[in-house]
């Protein structure tokens, strides 16, 4: 599943997000979302989280629900 939908995504749940250091290599960091950043209810490039560590960038895989 991908993150492009704001309703896919809670607090909790394990994703990999890129961030935005990585967006040109693409690399991938897993993590757990602790916040949701992006108002909107969908985003092309994926939604923006903070994860419980404090890494912020855009979810590309969700992993678990």
């Amino acid at each position: 599943m991908n993150g492009q939908n704001r309703k896919d995504i809670t607090p909790g749940i394990e994703v990999e997000i890129v961030l935005k250091a990585d967006q040109r290599s693409g690399k991938l960091t897993s993590g757990v979302v602790k916040d949701i950043l992006t108002n909107s209810s969908t985003h092309p490039h994926g939604i923006k989280v903070r994860l419980t560590d404090g890494q912020v960038g855009r979810v590309k895989v969700i992993k678990s629900k």
